[in-house]
């Protein structure tokens, strides 16, 4: 390729980056092109790592890097250079014997034959396309498992192994790890005939997930707020320690009156300076109220996960789930608690309905205030998360101005777009008057929310 071509390309796989939401800098870019001259444009994986090493500041970037890098610089032009005549029989044995000997060179050649044999279909007149689900339907690479397994458990003699100990478990694990990278792909290969087809730019607006920061909580898939676990943690000790700096902040250490006076006397019994008692570090306490309905139950989820989380960040953490009453679930969220497990007993455990089952927001903050009036003191931070909406019942704007005032720091957090609070039955206007209401729709709204707290 001529140097005028790879720089445009290269110009086209930043463009790209950014508008997927991966930050690269103009001095990333020249650095990325630095990289590219200084790397043999023949070894595909050494110029992978020369831009992700330029061009990737944060893990979460990864997947996004990875999949638009195979969109702008594919492994080869065209079709397959193997015989797309093989039979789908064959082609399922040749798999075989590739996730047997593990011939990861060999699974990347298999792909673009299986792709060039299975994975056309006729989508309009004189247009090709290609699907990777026919591919893999047809060549079924689950179903080897069993024979693999026997496989990877035969001894040098050709005697089966032992079943059921740690050579098993590690068979299994390496037979579903190569299983998932031949998927990986051919997914890669029917994306790189379809960008040939209709252009990288318009694959990648379809193939490059959004960045796990920018997932909305109300539209967050299962995996999704799986991965969003492992996120959670450490936004939870960083508000654990704002919320402790501003406590730390907001008063003045105790006087050491001897202290005082025993400095004074040097000069002359006036105390030019003062002395304080060290202040003794705490963790701070907290309560959380949580909207568990329907309507937010993507939200719901990850409140929930926030809570567990907390959990092991203050000294003493109150959990409170509601729908249209509440109900105090601080026991589900014990140290090392399951929390699948902690979700399905709020279902079944909480007493969450009063009436109907739907949001009730005002019945469910008088309900906290008559059963648990202890719970908000001057020591607490209390943080609400929920959209807000009341169903057009009564608000109960005067309960949670009260519990406000109670609380030393209160924030409510609400997963719905700014744009839409004080449409409908939302209240979120009138809430934002007593409180300090939050838009917080996303992992990086939670972490721009925590950096605030100073």
């Amino acid at each position: 390729m001529a140097a005028g071509g790879l720089l445009a390309q290269l110009e086209g796989f930043i463009a790209a980056l950014r508008k997927h939401g991966v930050p690269a800098s103009v001095s990333e870019g020249l650095d990325a092109v630095r990289a590219v001259g200084a790397v043999d444009l023949a070894d595909r994986a050494g110029l992978r790592a020369a831009l992700a090493a330029s061009l990737v500041k944060r893990p979460a970037y990864r997947p996004a890097f990875d999949t638009l890098f195979d969109l702008w610089f594919p492994v080869r032009i065209g079709q397959s250079t193997r015989d797309s005549e093989d039979t789908p029989e064959a082609l399922r044995e040749r798999l075989f014997e590739l996730l047997r000997d593990g011939d990861e060179a060999g699974l990347r050649e298999l792909a673009g034959a299986a792709v060039d044999a299975l994975g056309q279909v006729e989508a309009q007149a004189g247009r090709q396309s290609w699907f990777s689900y026919r591919v893999l339907r047809g060549l079924s690479p689950d179903t080897l498992t069993a024979r693999l397994l026997a496989a990877l458990l035969r001894g040098p003699d050709g005697e089966e192994g032992e079943r059921g100990g740690m050579a098993e478990q590690v068979a299994r694990q390496t037979i579903r790890d190569r299983l998932a990278g031949f998927t990986a792909m051919v997914e890669n290969e029917v994306r790189r005939r379809v960008a040939q087809e209709r252009g990288v730019e318009q694959v990648a607006r379809t193939s490059v997930a959004p960045l796990l920061d920018d997932v909305e909580f109300l539209r967050a898939q299962r995996e999704q707020l799986a991965a969003m676990r492992r996120v959670v943690q450490p936004l939870a000790r960083r508000l654990a320690a704002r919320l402790s700096a501003r406590r730390q902040h907001g008063h003045r250490n105790r006087l050491d009156f001897r202290r005082t006076v025993r400095a004074s006397l040097g000069t002359g019994g006036v105390p030019l300076v003062t002395h304080h008692k060290p202040r003794v570090p705490h963790k701070p306490e907290l309560v959380v109220l949580c909207d568990v309905s329907g309507s937010v139950a993507g939200f719901a989820h990850f409140t929930l996960m926030l809570t567990a989380a907390l959990r092991e960040q203050f000294s003493a953490v109150r959990a409170f789930a509601f729908i249209d009453t509440c109900d105090e679930v601080t026991r589900l969220f014990a140290p090392g608690a399951d929390l699948a497990d902690a979700v399905t007993r709020i279902g079944k455990e909480a007493r969450l309905v009063w009436f109907d089952g739907h949001s009730d927001y005002g019945h469910s903050l008088e309900a906290f205030e008559e059963r648990w009036p202890e719970v908000i003191g001057p020591k607490t931070s209390l943080l609400i998360l929920g959209d807000g909406r009341t169903n057009y019942r009564d608000p109960g704007i005067a309960t949670l101005s009260r519990l406000v005032r109670a609380a030393r720091h209160a924030y409510w957090l609400n997963p719905e777009p700014r744009r839409m609070w004080g449409s409908g039955d939302s209240a979120a206007t009138k809430y934002a008057q007593v409180i300090d209401m939050v838009e917080c729709r996303t992992i990086a709204q939670l972490g721009d929310f925590v950096l605030r707290l100073v």
